[in-house]
């Protein structure tokens, strides 16, 4: 592995197969009645992150207590940024304290490649405005394999606002190395630009039309709508999104019983996803917040404490 977890493509097929056999070897950890084993002893991970966040913050927070690093949380507000500081000047203060692992979540995409740049530590990418989130992908594609034996020859669709989101960027890369079928749906307008060259440089497929759709896939991972970074236009109402796009009751009924529906989190019930289907017998959601955290002590791990570290 590189010294960085930037971007999926860092990561060479055997390097992403690695990473899921060590989770699954970490996901015991999570079994076990005392929670602790000694491989990051001595070490020191900051969690830095910029925007909002309950899972993945959570997540490296436990992986790295589990696997006995110290770990420290420093939010944006909590941070000089709040005063003025420069993102270099607050990641390098950090850095001269002899930190191992800056794990950092930032608005801007390419802040954790600029950032890669300028520190000694081993910087993670905890997501990156709408680059990318490679950590995330690693606990779908860990979560799909544990329910579906392989992901290699399966149809996996992923659903929703696709223009903002680095989980679907990072998704799209990770499944189509490990051998999977995509097809990514959304309404015209929440398709990013330049993905029909993207799909055709990388074999993913696309669709307007959710409803031909469902009967076909093997996994089904809805994105949130973040409305947060939207300014208007992308839709007329939240209704009609419902309508066009979201996994209602109906469409929950057009599934296989056997399919899984993932979801990154956090959800908008209601929107992109009926309370129906959040809680259905086939939802692995609560399973991907496990996985979160047995990826992410992999991850960890690979990177603080491999052969290479």
């Amino acid at each position: 592995m590189k010294k960085h977890l930037l971007s999926i493509d860092d990561l060479t097929v055997d390097d992403m197969n690695l990473l899921l056999d060590t989770a699954a070897e970490m996901h015991d950890v999570q079994r076990r009645s005392v929670k602790k084993i000694p491989a990051l002893r001595g070490r020191t991970v900051i969690n830095l992150f910029f925007e909002d966040s309950t899972r993945t913050r959570s997540s490296f927070e436990i992986a790295g207590k589990w696997m006995s690093a110290d770990t420290i949380n420093i939010t944006g507000k909590g941070s000089s940024t709040s005063k003025g500081e420069s993102l270099r000047d607050t990641v390098m203060t950090i850095d001269a304290m002899s930190v191992d692992a800056i794990v950092m979540r930032h608005h801007a995409s390419g802040s954790a490649q600029q950032v890669a740049g300028w520190v000694n530590a081993v910087v993670v990418n905890a997501g990156d405005g709408t680059h990318e989130h490679p950590t995330q992908a690693l606990l779908d594609a860990y979560t799909l394999r544990q329910k579906l034996g392989s992901i290699e020859g399966k149809h996996v669709a992923i659903v929703g606002d696709l223009t903002h989101s680095r989980v679907f960027r990072s998704n799209v890369k990770s499944l189509i190395r490990l051998g999977a079928k995509v097809t990514v749906v959304a309404p015209p307008t929440l398709m990013p630009s330049g993905v029909e060259a993207w799909a055709k440089a990388d074999g993913f497929e696309l669709s307007w039309d959710l409803d031909p759709v469902l009967p076909t896939v093997d996994a089904l991972m809805m994105l949130r709508v973040q409305k947060e970074r939207m300014s208007g236009g992308f839709f007329p109402t939240p209704r009609e999104y419902t309508v066009g796009y979201g996994l209602t009751r109906d469409r929950l009924a057009l599934l296989r019983d056997d399919v899984p529906i993932c979801h990154p989190g956090p959800m908008n019930r209601g929107l992109e996803i009926a309370a129906d289907a959040a809680d259905a017998a086939q939802s692995v959601i609560l399973d991907q917040v496990s996985a979160g955290v047995a990826v992410r002590m992999s991850v960890l791990y690979h990177l603080l404490a491999g052969e290479e570290a």
